[in-house]
């Protein structure tokens, strides 16, 4: 089974859509989503310096367009999995067929826009706590009045909350813990977001999805969705709760994934995958960053996609009956 990852904030990098531009259509599907953005995505993936693309009102919507353009160029009808960590699950919505790309880039400028917006009304934070024992953790994190708004398993977690309340922690960490405090522009995942919430409430009102046509993993819980209607449901409510990546990464072992894609700006998700699976098996992974990886993301899907799988199963058929 493959799986197909969208990431998601934090992973950009100044001008790491530039190699995507000469592709034929690129640049004017990504000036025709800037439009719905409300952001210029082709400044932003290839000019645009590390400052500007932090914020958080270009970043979400420049990810979901990065994912999306990638994904134009593979079959993605032998997919059987999607996938993303935060923002990146609107990237995996519009994949699985759930939301229409027009949809996702709209609601990813919307989220962008007022995320950002909520992040302006206190000051808050977050701050990745390394290590520790997870309960003793959580416990540290709700005695300081925050939330744990990413647990990304491999012994990380991410605290959010008031700028006092990280203070605190900094100062009274969790045994062998360590903590990092992270450039971003407030509590995300939090009721901290509860505005940016309200207005996704709104926009997703005049959207009607599809249910999704393959498998599609919720960062709410883990498992997968079937029904269009609450996959946008879960969508809002996202930015609201935590991310629970750790169990994304649980069912993609449960489902016995043999290989995994990740879209463009790729690298992180793959490293969550490979320490979390570690005991379990790996799979094979593509981090999709530039054209010149589309040949090996190809290949993957052509020996792990869904044909590649049913032919395997009827060989194992045709084997059997033929023995006995």
């Amino acid at each position: 089974m493959l799986a197909v990852l969208c990431p998601g904030q934090g992973s950009q990098k100044p001008g790491f859509l530039t190699p995507w531009i000469d592709l034929p259509g690129a640049e004017a599907r990504l000036r025709e989503w800037s439009t719905l953005a409300g952001v210029d995505l082709v400044w932003l993936g290839t000019e645009a310096d590390a400052d500007e693309i932090l914020d958080t009102a270009r970043t979400q919507p420049l990810l979901v367009a990065a994912a999306l353009l990638a994904a134009e160029h593979l079959p993605l009808s032998e997919v059987a999995l999607t996938a993303g960590h935060s923002v990146g699950e609107l990237a995996a919505a519009a994949l699985a067929g759930t939301l229409p790309t027009q949809a996702a880039i709209t609601l990813a400028g919307v989220r962008g826009r007022e995320m950002a917006a909520a992040c302006a009304l206190e000051p808050t934070g977050m701050a990745a706590v390394l290590g520790g024992d997870p309960d003793e953790v959580i416990a540290a994190i709700d005695g300081h009045g925050l939330y744990p708004a990413n647990r990304n398993g491999a012994g990380q977690i991410v605290a959010a909350g008031s700028v006092a309340g990280l203070d605190k922690l900094a100062a009274e960490p969790p045994t062998r813990a360590r903590i990092i405090r992270l450039k971003v522009a407030g509590a995300f995942h939090t009721p901290f977001m509860a505005p940016a919430e309200a207005a996704l409430t709104s926009v997703a009102e005049e959207i009607t999805p599809n249910d999704p046509a393959r498998i599609l993993l919720s960062n709410l819980d883990g498992g997968p969705v079937r029904d269009g209607r609450e996959v946008l449901q879960r969508l809002v409510r996202q930015v609201t709760a935590p991310v629970r990546w750790d169990l994304c990464t649980a069912t993609l072992a449960d489902l016995g994934v043999t290989a995994v894609i990740e879209l463009p700006p790729a690298g992180t998700l793959a490293g969550m995958v490979k320490r979390e699976l570690k005991a379990t098996g790996v799979p094979e992974i593509v981090t999709l960053n530039t054209p010149d990886d589309l040949p090996a993301a190809r290949d993957l899907i052509a020996r792990h996609g869904t044909t590649a799988s049913q032919n395997g199963s009827r060989d194992e058929t045709d084997h059997t009956e033929g023995s006995a």
